[in-house]
């Protein structure tokens, strides 16, 4: 077995052509489907480069096959449409992408498909357990508050009542956490994030270790389309051999980071996995590598001093996206949570003057004074 930082350099055997270092860019979308004496009709409509992205995440999540897409998004409904009918019910972490809570109000019912909203803890799955609950669909640590499911725990339940599990990695990476070894079927990221690296290049990716539903899956992303160039593909290859030491420095400065917000008096809340403070503390300790590069806070100011704050950061830079080199900060009730109302997102606990960083790799003190001077520059705003 590689350590992870080789894997993320080396992930496959194959050596690219003419003794090449890098991999090559294959361009067709057409295939010879005559091997031999044999048909092989290839079923999924994809590239060459599609395939190798979707096989080089799987091996770095630990499962056995994946598939590349043209957004996050793409992944996530490809994976509950292919495996959830007509009749059948999944019941969701109560934390959810904004995108995923809108697909699952808006467009589920349409398909006659039920859905429940838990909180994290196992005793909240078990109450909403039905005969026709088919999907346990899970995202930890979750945006914005970072709080995190028990899945060793939840895989194992799902495993006895014959429930597919289905995480959101996006916001740890298989650098700091790998879902499919502790027992979960399928792995999605959005790989515009932290896989990709450098907030300029969307992405989704689905990985997992069984087959069982590896058929279902193809034909659905066959349907539905979200097929990712080959030159998006050799990028997303190529970022990810950075993976591990960038997502190391994140981590790292994250923490500082959380530390220095805790201790602010201005600060009312930190909420990051690495703090003791954090409700969910001991789950991280058992089941990450790694704390993350993303955390939020509250900022103890009004709406206007809130504004002034963030337009008087010089290298944090408010930007809607997450998991890049560069640290970002945005608001998630004007953001990733805005189509829910205000009564839906203070019950989730979004307040208006929350905040989520997403931490990149700059220096942490200059990243510390950046957010020092800002804050007091808003308190004077009075």
């Amino acid at each position: 077995m590689k350590n992870f930082q080789t894997l993320c350099i080396h992930p496959l055997q194959e050596k690219g052509e003419a003794g090449a270092v890098t991999a090559q860019i294959s361009t067709s979308t057409a295939y010879n489907y005559l091997e031999g004496d044999e048909i092989r009709y290839p079923g999924f409509y994809s590239t060459y480069n599609q395939k190798r992205l979707g096989k080089i995440v799987a091996n770095l999540e630990g499962g056995n096959w994946g598939i590349a897409f043209s957004s996050g998004m793409a992944a996530i409904t490809t994976a509950i449409l292919a495996i959830v009918k007509a009749g059948e019910h999944i019941i969701f972490s109560r934390d959810l992408y904004g995108g995923t809570w809108k697909f699952a109000e808006e467009e589920l019912s349409k398909r006659n498909i039920a859905f429940s909203y838990v909180d994290n803890s196992l005793a909240s799955f078990r109450e909403q357990l039905k005969p026709n609950t088919k999907l346990l669909y899970l995202e930890s640590p979750s945006n914005p508050l970072l709080r995190l499911v028990p899945l060793k725990e939840l895989a194992s339940f799902a495993q006895d009542h014959g429930i597919i599990t289905v995480v959101d990695n996006t916001f740890a990476s298989p650098v700091n956490q790998r879902p499919l070894l502790l027992g979960i079927d399928i792995v999605v990221h959005s790989g515009t994030k932290y896989l990709g690296g450098h907030n300029d290049l969307p992405y989704g990716v689905l990985v997992a270790k069984k087959v069982d539903f590896q058929e279902a899956i193809f034909s659905m992303a066959k349907l539905y389309g979200g097929s990712l160039a080959p030159n998006e593909c050799y990028l997303a290859e190529r970022s990810l051999k950075t993976l591990s030491i960038r997502v190391q420095r994140q981590n790292a400065n994250a923490f500082k980071l959380a530390e220095y917000l805790n201790r602010h008096s201005l600060i009312s809340r930190v909420y990051y996995p690495g703090l003791p403070s954090h409700e969910d503390h001991p789950i991280a300790i058992a089941q990450m590598a790694g704390f993350g590069g993303m955390l939020s806070f509250e900022l103890d100011l009004n709406a206007a001093q809130c504004i002034t704050f963030l337009k008087s950061l010089k290298l944090i830079q408010p930007a809607v996206s997450l998991g890049g080199v560069e640290s970002l900060i945005c608001s998630p009730a004007a953001t990733s949570h805005r189509a829910l109302s205000t009564e839906e997102r203070h019950e989730l606990g979004i307040k208006d003057n929350l905040l989520r960083l997403s931490v990149g790799i700059e220096d942490p003190n200059d990243l510390i004074t950046d957010l020092r001077l800002a804050i007091h520059k808003a308190s004077l705003n009075s």
